[in-house]
């Protein structure tokens, strides 16, 4: 009984499936980031644009 218990932690050890998940999301963050500043850096000429067209 005490190596299954042994087996069965080693093979949770090994399962890397939320590790994986958080590259993920610092990614998805970085990503989203990246987004907002250009947005905030472009705001003002892209609704001035839009005004100027409608």
């Amino acid at each position: 009984m005490f190596f299954r218990i042994i087996e069965r932690l080693n093979n949770a050890a090994q399962d890397e499936t939320g590790g994986v998940a958080a590259e993920y999301g610092v990614i998805i963050a970085g990503i989203a980031v990246v987004i907002a500043v250009a947005a905030a850096a472009l705001g003002g000429r892209i609704g001035a644009l839009f005004d100027s067209v409608l």
